[in-house]
């Protein structure tokens, strides 16, 4: 029988990381290992009382009992610490003149009708029109034809679909559209406008206690697919967005600003945005968590 190393203050990381067993897989073992590592170095650096533990404890849980089908409290939690937008960096090491990632947020929803180009997807008619249209390419401008974009934005007030089920039509403002054969797209929307993420639960009063604001900078949502290329979760920001660089998940990147401009016929908004995609085999990956 191994005899393993008795728990000690001093010692505790390696008490508790030498019970991993041989048949751990090499990454299971690093990234535990290092979750371990850091976790205790936390507690011992806060010298946490078991009331300041049990409070955390009680947080979890009650980030837990708040999902439900349409409301995913710890991809929030993911999200206002910033941790949501880290792993997308290091998953999406993308070259100069790719589209950026940034969050996918808790509110998207597969199986949007998919669209003829220059569909208006303001199914309840509110808000300021805005068209959006641009190509879809790779990074040396080679059309993608058939490219997919699953668009989806809040409506007038601030509120997803799904947020207001009793007085929104299903699918408002969301849509999935196709490029065609030059690789351009069209869609009509509303000018995006700010709103705050759900506050009513355990992250909202996290942030609250942080002195932080919920609120999110207006935005409109993307995933851009193309057979072969390596799919782009992404945003595209109003500049005009009081709080562009305040958003509370961190999603804003310069390269993801809008331009926003009157419509030729002078009938709401329009913004041109074309997407960059790169080929799936050439993205680089993250490095391997050390395992001590």
């Amino acid at each position: 029988m191994t005899e393993y190393p008795l728990f000690s203050e001093e010692k505790s990381v390696e008490a508790v990381n030498a019970r991993m067993g041989d048949a751990v897989s090499p990454r299971m073992r690093a990234v535990m290992a290092t979750v371990v590592r850091h976790l205790h170095e936390v507690v011992k650096e806060c010298d946490l009382s078991r009331e300041e533990w049990a409070a955390a404890i009680q947080f979890l849980t009650d980030t837990g009992q708040m999902c439900s089908d349409w409301r995913q409290e710890f991809i929030l939690l993911s999200d206002v610490l910033g941790v949501s937008m880290l792993v997308e960096a290091i998953n999406h090491r993308r070259p100069q003149g790719a589209t950026e990632n940034t969050v996918l947020g808790p509110f998207h929803v597969e199986g949007a009708p998919e669209y003829p180009n220059g569909t208006d997807i303001r199914l309840d008619g509110k808000g300021d029109p805005m068209r959006v249209q641009g190509r879809v390419a790779d990074v040396e401008g080679h059309p993608l034809p058939g490219a997919l974009l699953d668009v989806w934005q809040t409506n007038d007030a601030g509120y997803y679909d799904v947020q207001q089920p009793e007085c929104q039509p299903k699918w408002n403002f969301r849509g999935r559209f196709r490029a065609d054969a030059d690789g351009r797209y069209a869609f009509v929307t509303a000018r995006p406008r700010y709103y705050p993420i759900p506050d009513d639960g355990p992250v909202g009063k996290l942030l609250a206690q942080l002195g932080r604001h919920p609120n999110r900078a207006a935005h409109i949502h993307f995933i851009v697919t193309s057979p072969g290329f390596d799919p782009v979760i992404t945003h595209i920001f109003d500049p005009d967005c009081p709080y562009l660089t305040e958003d509370a998940v961190f999603g804003v990147k310069d390269s993801l600003v809008a331009r926003i401009e009157p419509a030729v016929d002078q009938q709401g908004w329009a913004v041109e945005w074309d997407f960059a995609l790169i080929p799936a085999s050439t993205l680089q990956p993250g490095p391997v968590a050390p395992s001590s």
